[in-house]
């Protein structure tokens, strides 16, 4: 059960992180980003600005967000599965489907992980698979919910109420298109998901100008990838590329600016898509089977506990709660034949990826697999960023890496050092998932939240100035799938899960100590 409070304060270095774009002669210089490589492919585009729906990451992340007065928790979930989600047919904004048995159980399991959460409103799609989820979660709250059309899911026009393959043979080079290039993607005269990006900002607007502090949004699957990817900057391009699973729970912060002025929020996405099921269970990314994957975990936590700073920690060795942490991944990752698990020298990282490791080799002895498993474990020196938190003011490395968005206190020498490191520890990760002679591989990553962060943002192609817009805690896992292999794009199917830590999990929110921190 998890208890809802305002988030914290986010320790801030720049304005939301943005510096990238520039305006020449009224046209857009900007970064092409390709996802089949580890570094950041550069090419320069000219776009007049009067192009329309002209939608990128740096053009949106120019666009300000309403100011916020006091540090704000906003809290996203998906509906349950629905009877046309069972059908494989094709939703949009349809509202013929209703909740299934299946759905109507996601649905109560979400309200019973929020069940103490003491939201201050609920927004929802009038949709009535998302409106029927909202019901069963806000139970008997007084409060009424507001339902706003914005929520609703994407429009697809012509192609609702078909079956995927009804879709592919009716429509042809259009619904490839669709599958491959839906930020392009062209319908009925309409660019539904450059439509569908232009709501989620409205949506924005609206959610932040509300006078309240913990906000429960419960809508659908590409309106709130929508969502998670306006907050952090991010463009069209990225759509089906921060996965939203049925009742998956995301969690944004939205903190005031230090200056007290009114511009943008500091924004950190603090969890991407905590399910009701396991999030590496077999099953597929965006639609689609993928058989490469990358699990980052970060270690449990240390001798020094919450106390434990950027100085040390991860150099000393796990405590008893790092320990049971460090027990519930190796038994959640028990369900994969894990290849290969990497890890940082340091003292916690190494324990860990023990752990895990003992526990996959005696997969016979618990029941998982027929035969004992063989896992080989390297340790990765590039995975080692202490030294380079170092580098930073005394101030910084006093900071709590468990403290949401950590990483803007640091200098720009040292967050520079750190995004050049991790890029040469992303590739070394992308070699191991290179193997051929393997048809399915799994590479768990084992690190610190601060080398983790940077990880996935050079899995999503984006410079350092990205990094404090994410989170970890402890013993929490992301996961990275490649379902065109290490060389295609990668999609984030979760990021900082930690319900497999049962009653040691970190919670969605956590109680207050004042007005203005956890």
């Amino acid at each position: 059960m998890l208890s809802v409070s305002p988030p914290p304060s986010l320790p801030l270095r720049h304005h939301h992180n943005r510096s990238l774009i520039h305006h020449r002669n009224h046209r857009l210089l900007f970064t092409i980003r390709s996802s089949s490589s580890s570094s950041i492919q550069e090419a320069v585009v000219e776009k007049t600005l009067n192009e329309k729906n002209l939608l990128s990451s740096e053009l949106y992340s120019t666009t300000p967000f309403p100011s916020v007065k006091a540090a704000k928790r906003v809290i996203l979930v998906r509906h349950g599965q629905s009877t046309w989600n069972e059908e494989g047919r094709i939703q949009g904004s349809s509202d013929f489907s209703v909740l299934t048995k299946k759905g109507e159980a996601q649905a109560e399991t979400s309200r019973q992980m929020l069940i103490d959460d003491s939201f201050d409103v609920c927004f929802s799609s009038p949709l009535i698979r998302s409106k029927r989820t909202a019901e069963i979660i806000w139970g008997s709250r007084k409060v009424n919910m507001i339902t706003d059309s914005d929520l609703r899911e994407i429009d697809l026009y012509s192609f609702q109420g078909l079956l995927k393959h009804e879709g592919k043979e009716k429509f042809g080079a259009a619904f490839r298109q669709w599958q491959v290039d839906a930020s392009n993607f062209n319908i009925d005269g309409h660019f539904p998901v450059r439509e569908l990006w232009g709501r989620a900002r409205n949506c924005w607007n609206k959610i932040l100008a509300h006078e309240s502090r913990s906000v429960l949004v419960v809508a659908h699957n590409a309106v709130n990838q929508a969502l998670v990817a306006t907050a952090i900057g991010l463009g069209t391009e990225y759509f089906r590329i921060l996965l939203q699973s049925n009742c998956g729970v995301s969690v944004l912060d939205f903190a005031p600016r230090v200056d007290g002025g009114d511009g943008s929020p500091y924004i950190c996405l603090n969890r991407l898509n905590q399910t009701p099921n396991s999030p590496v269970a077999a099953g597929s990314s965006a639609g689609r089977k993928t058989s490469k994957r990358i699990i980052l975990v970060s270690h449990g936590t240390t001798q020094g506990g919450t106390e434990a700073t950027c100085s040390n920690y991860g150099n000393q060795p796990m405590n008893m709660l790092g320990i049971i942490q460090s027990q519930k991944t190796a038994e959640l990752l028990l369900d994969l034949n894990v290849s290969t698990i990497v890890s940082s020298p340091k003292n916690a990282c190494v324990e860990m990826a023990t752990t895990i490791s003992r526990v996959q080799e005696a997969a016979d002895c618990l029941g998982a697999d027929c035969v004992p498993r063989c896992v080989e474990m390297k340790q990765i020196q590039e995975l080692d960023v202490r030294d380079i938190l170092q580098l930073s003011n005394k101030d910084a490395t006093e900071v709590s890496p468990l403290q949401p968005g950590f990483l803007n206190r640091f200098e720009d020498e040292a967050l520079s050092a750190l995004w050049e490191q991790s890029g040469k520890a992303w590739q070394s990760l992308l070699n191991e998932l290179s193997d051929e002679s393997k048809s399915e591989k799994i590479v768990v990553a084992v690190g610190d939240p601060a080398i983790h962060i940077a990880l996935m943002g050079h899995c999503l192609n984006l410079t350092e100035d990205w990094m404090g817009s994410f989170h970890l805690d402890a013993g929490s896992i992301s996961v990275l799938d490649f379902p065109d292999g290490p060389t295609g794009r990668g999609t984030i199917r979760c990021i900082n899960y930690t319900a497999h830590l049962g009653r040691w999990s970190i919670p969605i929110t956590r109680p207050t100590i004042d007005d203005e921190e956890f």
